[in-house]
């Protein structure tokens, strides 16, 4: 795709920026689409953050991407907040628009779609779900989960204060539990979700016990790097459904992307093999 002088801008902003995978994807689908644009990583000291963000409109940009450590920032310097991302406390995507910035979070309804792409049976409403984790991703799960209806968002973490300071800030039917009571959290469980960092490479393992899990729960690992982590391994031998993490990555891209480029997107097998491919 040969740019021009009218080509639309877009990028991800983090530090280190090196690891995301956003502009392989994006980059995907501007060549599908035969979009005159571009999409590139923006790294960021946390420092200029502030500075920097109000400049790329004028350079040709229609938003960006925001990853850590940047999404409580990129909340601040916003001119229009979505209700949700201010609820999180967090901005993932930002759009420049009529010479004000707009901050959205886009990561709960990548989750919720990607397992309703790789799990189209499974019911939200049908029981418990458990969240491992209580940072910034086991937030957005836990309020997306709420918001299509789950019964109960279990949130277990080593550090239960954590979990109970994310329960009252968030409100609603989260309930915190200590680490150690993960057998009674997986009891009658229909969905258990991986948001740590534990399994994922160079980390220490995720060591679950999963036979007080139902055999008909749902288990989604966000991790994706490896792919195929040991949990989803031993949900797979015991006959859980899984869903795998790279979806919803895939799947939080789409909005920004239609914002910035005026084409909504499809998240296909072609372009997960493209943004596995090392």
């Amino acid at each position: 795709m040969t740019l021009t002088g009218r080509s639309r801008l877009a990028g991800v902003l983090g530090w280190p920026v090196t690891h995301s995978r956003s502009p392989q994807l994006h980059g995907f689908w501007l060549q599908q689409h035969g979009i005159d644009g571009a999409y590139v990583p923006l790294p960021v000291r946390p420092e200029d953050f502030e500075a920097w963000v109000p400049a790329l409109p004028r350079l040709g940009f229609q938003g960006a991407n925001v990853t850590v450590p940047h999404k409580q920032a990129a909340l601040a310097i916003c001119d229009e907040v979505a209700e949700h991302a201010r609820r999180l406390g967090a901005v993932n995507t930002l759009t420049f628009r009529d010479g004000r910035i707009h901050g959205a979070n886009t990561d709960g309804v990548g989750f919720l779609n990607n397992l309703r792409q790789g799990a189209p049976d499974w019911d939200p409403a049908a029981g418990p779900a458990v969240v491992l984790g209580a940072g910034g991703a086991a937030r957005a799960v836990a309020v997306a989960l709420l918001d299509v209806g789950t019964p109960t968002v279990r949130v277990v973490n080593r550090t239960v204060s954590k979990a109970e300071a994310l329960a009252q800030e968030l409100g609603g039917a989260i309930e915190a539990v200590a680490w150690d009571r993960m057998p009674a959290a997986l009891d009658g469980a229909n969905l258990l979700v991986n948001t740590t960092s534990l399994g994922m490479a160079d980390n220490p393992p995720l060591q679950l016990d999963l036979e007080p899990l139902p055999p008909g729960a749902l288990v989604n690992d966000i991790v994706y790097q490896p792919l195929h982590t040991e949990l989803l391994a031993q949900a797979q031998a015991r006959g859980n459904p899984t869903v795998d993490g790279i979806g919803m990555l895939l799947h939080q891209a789409v909005p920004g992307f239609e914002a910035w480029f005026g084409v909504r997107p499809e998240v296909t097998d072609a372009l997960r093999a493209f943004v596995l491919r090392d």
